[in-house]
Protein backbone atom coordinates (compact mmCIF):
# COMPACT_ATOMS: atom_id res chain seq x y z
CA UNK A 1 0.00 0.00 0.00
CA UNK A 2 1.36 3.57 -1.08
CA UNK A 3 1.11 5.93 1.43
CA UNK A 4 0.95 9.81 0.75
CA UNK A 5 0.74 12.85 2.83
CA UNK A 6 -1.76 14.93 1.55
CA UNK A 7 -3.95 14.47 -2.01
CA UNK A 8 -1.42 16.93 -4.00
CA UNK A 9 1.28 13.75 -3.43
CA UNK A 10 -0.73 12.27 -6.39
CA UNK A 11 1.90 11.47 -9.30
CA UNK A 12 1.30 13.26 -12.29
CA UNK A 13 0.80 10.37 -14.58
CA UNK A 14 -2.07 9.06 -12.34
CA UNK A 15 -4.74 7.78 -13.92
CA UNK A 16 -8.50 7.58 -12.83
CA UNK A 17 -9.32 5.79 -9.29
CA UNK A 18 -12.06 4.56 -6.44
CA UNK A 19 -12.02 6.98 -3.02
CA UNK A 20 -13.47 6.34 0.16
CA UNK A 21 -12.87 9.34 2.56
CA UNK A 22 -13.90 9.16 6.46
CA UNK A 23 -11.88 9.86 9.74
CA UNK A 24 -12.29 5.82 10.23
CA UNK A 25 -11.01 5.73 13.65
CA UNK A 26 -11.01 1.95 14.90
CA UNK A 27 -11.61 0.73 11.56
CA UNK A 28 -14.48 -0.81 12.52
CA UNK A 29 -16.83 -3.22 11.13
CA UNK A 30 -18.92 -0.76 9.79
CA UNK A 31 -15.65 1.17 8.10
CA UNK A 32 -14.54 -2.77 6.96
CA UNK A 33 -17.65 -3.02 4.95
CA UNK A 34 -16.98 0.67 3.11
CA UNK A 35 -13.69 0.12 2.53
CA UNK A 36 -13.94 -3.60 0.97
CA UNK A 37 -16.37 -2.15 -1.06
CA UNK A 38 -14.05 0.60 -2.39
CA UNK A 39 -11.52 -2.02 -3.12
CA UNK A 40 -14.25 -4.70 -4.57
CA UNK A 41 -15.13 -1.91 -7.21
CA UNK A 42 -12.09 -0.81 -7.85
CA UNK A 43 -11.07 -4.13 -8.88
CA UNK A 44 -13.97 -4.55 -10.89
CA UNK A 45 -13.13 -0.80 -12.26
CA UNK A 46 -9.54 -1.61 -13.19
CA UNK A 47 -8.22 1.10 -11.52
CA UNK A 48 -6.34 1.76 -8.04
CA UNK A 49 -8.65 2.47 -4.34
CA UNK A 50 -7.66 5.24 -2.33
CA UNK A 51 -8.93 6.16 1.68
CA UNK A 52 -8.54 9.11 2.44
CA UNK A 53 -8.53 10.33 6.16
CA UNK A 54 -6.97 13.19 8.15
CA UNK A 55 -4.51 14.45 10.81
CA UNK A 56 -5.32 15.94 13.03
CA UNK A 57 -9.03 15.10 13.90
CA UNK A 58 -11.22 17.69 12.15
CA UNK A 59 -13.18 18.11 15.66
CA UNK A 60 -9.61 19.15 17.63
CA UNK A 61 -9.26 22.09 14.35
CA UNK A 62 -12.82 23.16 14.52
CA UNK A 63 -13.58 23.17 17.85
CA UNK A 64 -9.77 22.84 19.54
CA UNK A 65 -10.53 20.94 23.08
CA UNK A 66 -13.30 18.52 21.79
CA UNK A 67 -10.51 15.92 20.19
CA UNK A 68 -12.66 12.44 20.88
CA UNK A 69 -10.66 9.44 22.40
CA UNK A 70 -8.81 7.80 19.78
CA UNK A 71 -9.37 4.04 19.37
CA UNK A 72 -6.46 3.35 16.92
CA UNK A 73 -2.88 5.49 16.48
CA UNK A 74 -2.13 6.63 13.19
CA UNK A 75 0.34 3.60 12.56
CA UNK A 76 -2.81 0.66 13.64
CA UNK A 77 -5.03 2.52 11.45
CA UNK A 78 -3.10 2.53 8.47
CA UNK A 79 -1.94 -1.45 9.33
CA UNK A 80 -5.60 -2.45 9.66
CA UNK A 81 -6.29 -0.29 6.58
CA UNK A 82 -3.63 -1.99 4.68
CA UNK A 83 -4.71 -5.49 5.66
CA UNK A 84 -8.65 -4.75 3.57
CA UNK A 85 -6.40 -4.50 0.44
CA UNK A 86 -6.54 -0.92 -0.52
CA UNK A 87 -3.64 0.59 -2.81
CA UNK A 88 -3.36 4.20 -1.54
CA UNK A 89 -3.76 5.59 2.15
CA UNK A 90 -3.53 9.59 1.74
CA UNK A 91 -3.65 11.26 5.13
CA UNK A 92 -4.59 14.67 4.42
CA UNK A 93 -3.61 17.41 6.83
CA UNK A 94 -6.47 19.08 8.14
CA UNK A 95 -6.52 23.01 8.96
CA UNK A 96 -8.52 25.30 9.52
CA UNK A 97 -7.72 26.46 5.84
CA UNK A 98 -9.13 23.25 4.98
CA UNK A 99 -12.15 23.11 6.90
CA UNK A 100 -13.17 26.43 5.16
CA UNK A 101 -13.21 24.68 1.52
CA UNK A 102 -17.13 24.91 0.27
CA UNK A 103 -18.13 21.69 -0.75
CA UNK A 104 -17.88 22.16 -3.91
CA UNK A 105 -14.10 23.15 -3.77
CA UNK A 106 -13.43 20.30 -1.51
CA UNK A 107 -14.77 17.93 -4.58
CA UNK A 108 -13.14 19.75 -7.29
CA UNK A 109 -9.93 20.14 -5.49
CA UNK A 110 -8.83 16.61 -4.21
CA UNK A 111 -11.46 14.53 -5.90
CA UNK A 112 -11.73 15.35 -9.64
CA UNK A 113 -8.04 17.70 -10.00
CA UNK A 114 -6.10 15.31 -7.78
CA UNK A 115 -7.29 11.84 -7.64
CA UNK A 116 -9.14 11.58 -10.67
CA UNK A 117 -12.37 10.18 -8.89
CA UNK A 118 -13.90 7.45 -11.50
CA UNK A 119 -16.42 6.69 -8.01
CA UNK A 120 -16.32 7.57 -4.48
CA UNK A 121 -17.94 5.33 -2.01
CA UNK A 122 -18.46 6.56 1.37
CA UNK A 123 -21.29 6.39 3.99
CA UNK A 124 -24.73 7.40 3.88
CA UNK A 125 -24.53 9.88 6.69
CA UNK A 126 -21.38 11.31 4.70
CA UNK A 127 -20.52 15.26 4.93
CA UNK A 128 -18.00 17.37 3.35
CA UNK A 129 -17.18 21.20 2.82
CA UNK A 130 -17.26 24.17 5.25
CA UNK A 131 -19.74 23.47 8.19
CA UNK A 132 -20.26 19.97 7.04
CA UNK A 133 -22.83 21.86 3.85
CA UNK A 134 -22.30 18.94 1.47
CA UNK A 135 -24.11 15.56 1.96
CA UNK A 136 -24.46 12.27 -0.17
CA UNK A 137 -27.03 13.77 -2.04
CA UNK A 138 -24.74 17.12 -3.06
CA UNK A 139 -21.94 14.65 -3.80
CA UNK A 140 -24.27 13.33 -6.38
CA UNK A 141 -25.00 16.10 -8.23
CA UNK A 142 -21.37 16.89 -8.13
CA UNK A 143 -20.44 13.77 -9.45
CA UNK A 144 -22.79 14.29 -12.31
CA UNK A 145 -21.17 17.66 -13.11
CA UNK A 146 -17.77 16.19 -12.52
CA UNK A 147 -18.24 12.89 -14.24
CA UNK A 148 -17.94 10.38 -11.56
CA UNK A 149 -20.15 8.06 -9.61
CA UNK A 150 -21.51 7.91 -6.40
CA UNK A 151 -22.21 4.65 -4.19
CA UNK A 152 -23.31 5.27 -0.53
CA UNK A 153 -22.86 2.68 1.31
CA UNK A 154 -25.43 1.76 4.28
CA UNK A 155 -24.64 1.81 7.95
CA UNK A 156 -23.68 -1.51 9.30
CA UNK A 157 -26.04 -2.28 12.75
CA UNK A 158 -26.21 -5.12 14.91
CA UNK A 159 -30.07 -5.41 15.95
CA UNK A 160 -30.51 -1.81 16.76
CA UNK A 161 -27.27 -0.62 17.69
CA UNK A 162 -25.19 1.13 14.55
CA UNK A 163 -21.48 0.70 14.88
CA UNK A 164 -19.89 3.93 14.86
CA UNK A 165 -16.56 5.21 16.50
CA UNK A 166 -19.03 7.18 19.24
CA UNK A 167 -20.50 4.02 19.91
CA UNK A 168 -17.50 2.07 20.37
CA UNK A 169 -15.70 4.70 22.43
CA UNK A 170 -19.21 4.74 24.72
CA UNK A 171 -18.37 1.09 25.25
CA UNK A 172 -14.61 1.53 26.07
CA UNK A 173 -15.47 4.66 28.30
CA UNK A 174 -17.87 2.46 30.05
CA UNK A 175 -15.64 -1.17 30.72
CA UNK A 176 -17.59 -2.99 28.36
CA UNK A 177 -14.57 -4.29 26.11
CA UNK A 178 -17.00 -7.30 24.63
CA UNK A 179 -19.75 -5.28 22.94
CA UNK A 180 -16.60 -2.58 21.76
CA UNK A 181 -15.14 -6.07 20.53
CA UNK A 182 -17.58 -7.02 18.90
CA UNK A 183 -18.03 -3.42 17.01
CA UNK A 184 -14.54 -3.46 16.21
CA UNK A 185 -14.44 -7.16 15.10
CA UNK A 186 -11.57 -7.43 17.01
CA UNK A 187 -10.93 -6.29 21.05
CA UNK A 188 -9.63 -2.94 21.41
CA UNK A 189 -6.21 -1.74 21.66
CA UNK A 190 -4.22 0.14 23.86
CA UNK A 191 -0.54 1.23 22.90
CA UNK A 192 2.09 2.77 24.91
CA UNK A 193 5.56 3.36 26.23
CA UNK A 194 6.63 1.15 29.70
CA UNK A 195 7.87 3.48 32.00
CA UNK A 196 8.92 2.62 35.64
CA UNK A 197 6.47 3.05 38.51
CA UNK A 198 7.20 2.70 42.42
CA UNK A 199 7.66 -1.07 41.74
CA UNK A 200 4.86 -2.25 44.72
CA UNK A 201 3.90 -4.69 42.47
CA UNK A 202 7.00 -6.22 42.11
CA UNK A 203 7.37 -5.84 46.09
CA UNK A 204 4.04 -7.84 46.08
CA UNK A 205 4.91 -10.38 44.04
CA UNK A 206 2.92 -8.95 40.65
CA UNK A 207 5.72 -6.81 38.82
CA UNK A 208 3.81 -4.91 36.75
CA UNK A 209 4.41 -2.90 33.38
CA UNK A 210 3.10 0.15 33.48
CA UNK A 211 1.55 2.16 30.32
CA UNK A 212 1.97 5.57 29.07
CA UNK A 213 -0.06 6.40 26.53
CA UNK A 214 -1.02 8.87 24.34
CA UNK A 215 -3.28 11.67 25.94
CA UNK A 216 -6.35 11.47 23.61
CA UNK A 217 -6.03 7.35 23.98
CA UNK A 218 -9.67 5.62 24.43
CA UNK A 219 -8.65 4.13 27.94
CA UNK A 220 -11.46 2.00 29.55
CA UNK A 221 -13.58 2.72 32.74
CA UNK A 222 -11.30 1.93 35.99
CA UNK A 223 -11.20 -2.11 37.05
CA UNK A 224 -9.26 -5.12 36.41
CA UNK A 225 -9.54 -7.02 33.07
CA UNK A 226 -8.22 -9.61 31.09
CA UNK A 227 -6.57 -9.05 28.31
CA UNK A 228 -2.74 -10.07 26.16
CA UNK A 229 0.05 -7.73 25.64
CA UNK A 230 2.06 -7.83 22.94
CA UNK A 231 5.10 -6.95 22.17
CA UNK A 232 5.96 -5.73 18.44
CA UNK A 233 9.66 -5.91 18.89
CA UNK A 234 10.02 -9.54 20.68
CA UNK A 235 6.97 -10.81 18.41
CA UNK A 236 5.01 -12.54 21.75
CA UNK A 237 1.28 -12.31 22.71
CA UNK A 238 1.18 -13.37 26.29
CA UNK A 239 -1.52 -12.98 28.70
CA UNK A 240 -2.09 -10.46 31.09
CA UNK A 241 -4.70 -9.00 33.95
CA UNK A 242 -5.32 -5.41 33.29
CA UNK A 243 -5.61 -3.10 35.98
CA UNK A 244 -6.43 0.78 35.08
CA UNK A 245 -7.09 3.19 38.01
CA UNK A 246 -5.73 5.33 41.00
CA UNK A 247 -4.36 2.33 43.59
CA UNK A 248 -6.64 3.82 45.76
CA UNK A 249 -5.54 1.25 48.54
CA UNK A 250 -1.91 3.09 48.55
CA UNK A 251 -2.63 6.36 47.58
CA UNK A 252 -5.42 9.38 46.92
CA UNK A 253 -4.14 10.69 43.67
CA UNK A 254 -6.71 10.56 41.19
CA UNK A 255 -4.04 10.05 38.65
CA UNK A 256 -4.97 7.46 36.06
CA UNK A 257 -2.70 4.52 35.60
CA UNK A 258 -2.26 1.68 33.11
CA UNK A 259 -0.72 -1.73 34.53
CA UNK A 260 -0.38 -4.57 33.40
CA UNK A 261 0.78 -7.89 35.04
CA UNK A 262 2.11 -10.22 32.27
CA UNK A 263 1.49 -13.80 33.19
CA UNK A 264 3.88 -17.05 32.51
CA UNK A 265 7.01 -13.86 31.72
CA UNK A 266 10.00 -13.15 33.54
CA UNK A 267 11.75 -9.71 31.83
CA UNK A 268 12.13 -6.40 31.89
CA UNK A 269 9.74 -4.35 29.45
CA UNK A 270 11.29 -1.04 30.14
CA UNK A 271 11.02 1.41 27.59
CA UNK A 272 9.93 -0.90 25.49
CA UNK A 273 6.04 0.10 23.10
CA UNK A 274 3.47 -2.36 23.78
CA UNK A 275 0.21 -3.34 23.29
CA UNK A 276 -2.59 -4.56 25.58
CA UNK A 277 -5.51 -5.98 23.34
CA UNK A 278 -8.70 -5.91 26.15
CA UNK A 279 -10.68 -9.25 26.21
CA UNK A 280 -13.17 -8.75 29.17
CA UNK A 281 -13.48 -6.77 32.38
CA UNK A 282 -13.28 -8.80 35.65
CA UNK A 283 -14.31 -6.34 38.17
CA UNK A 284 -14.40 -2.94 39.63
CA UNK A 285 -11.81 -0.87 40.88
CA UNK A 286 -11.75 -1.45 44.56
CA UNK A 287 -9.95 -0.20 47.88
CA UNK A 288 -8.60 -3.18 50.50
CA UNK A 289 -7.91 -2.62 54.18
CA UNK A 290 -4.15 -3.66 53.55
CA UNK A 291 -1.72 -5.59 51.65
CA UNK A 292 -3.40 -9.37 52.39
CA UNK A 293 -6.60 -8.91 50.88
CA UNK A 294 -5.00 -6.95 47.85
CA UNK A 295 -2.60 -9.76 47.71
CA UNK A 296 -5.39 -12.10 47.78
CA UNK A 297 -7.88 -10.76 45.04
CA UNK A 298 -4.61 -10.68 42.48
CA UNK A 299 -4.36 -14.32 42.36
CA UNK A 300 -8.18 -14.22 42.01
CA UNK A 301 -7.45 -12.27 39.12
CA UNK A 302 -4.82 -14.22 37.91
CA UNK A 303 -6.81 -17.46 37.93
CA UNK A 304 -9.41 -15.53 36.27
CA UNK A 305 -7.53 -14.11 33.44
CA UNK A 306 -6.11 -17.89 33.06
CA UNK A 307 -9.34 -18.97 32.60
CA UNK A 308 -11.27 -16.76 30.08
CA UNK A 309 -8.46 -16.56 27.91
CA UNK A 310 -7.94 -20.45 28.00
CA UNK A 311 -4.04 -19.31 28.92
Amino acid sequence: MQRWRGYDAAPGSWGRSVVTIGVFDGVHRGHQETIGHAVKRAKELGVQSVVVTFDPHPAEVVRPGSHPAVLTEPARKAELIEQLGVDVLCVLPFTLEFSRLSPEAFVHDMLVANLHAALVVVGENFRFGHKAAGDVELLRRLGRTFGFGVEAAPLLADDSTVFSSTYIRSCVDAGDVVAAARALGRPHRLEGVVMRGDRRGRELGFPTANLLTSPHAAVPAHGVYAGWMLAGGRGERLPAAISIGTNPTFTSEQERRVEAYVLDFDGDLYGERLALDFVQKLRDQQKYTGVEPLVAQMYEDVAQVRQVLGA
